[in-house]
């Protein structure tokens, strides 16, 4: 989950121990990681452009057998109005990856290369 990604959709992203930033749509201040449960809880960016000092959920879920993608991620919450909401959010369903974000897939993920940074 460490380390630089592109989505399905082309968007780049760099994720840290204490970051989620998702090029160039916002910067996210992980608060906490619940690995066991995969998915964590972050703060949004104030200098976002959208849903600025919110609370957001991300979950994921590992993928097998979809190389260059090894992971997926799902956002459950992006605007809460504290950690405990965006906590109790539980829309992420992996038993269907493909709708299981509230009706959407799941965003795969696969290693940023050289030629994406070029975007």
């Amino acid at each position: 989950m460490l380390g630089e990604f592109v989505d399905d959709y082309g968007n780049r992203f760099r994720i840290t121990p204490s970051e989620w930033l998702q090029e160039p749509h916002g910067r996210f201040h992980i608060r906490q990681w619940r690995a066991a449960e995969q998915y964590l809880i972050a703060e949004n960016d104030s200098a976002n452009t959208a849903d600025a000092g919110r609370w957001t959920r991300i979950d994921w879920m590992t993928l097998d057998g979809m190389p260059p993608y090894g992971w997926a991620f799902c956002v459950s919450a992006y605007a809460a109005s504290s950690a405990a909401a965006a906590e109790a959010v539980t829309i992420a369903r992996r038993d269907t990856p493909r709708t299981g974000c509230n009706g959407y897939p799941f965003s795969r993920m696969r290693p940023r290369a050289p030629a994406d940074s070029a975007r």
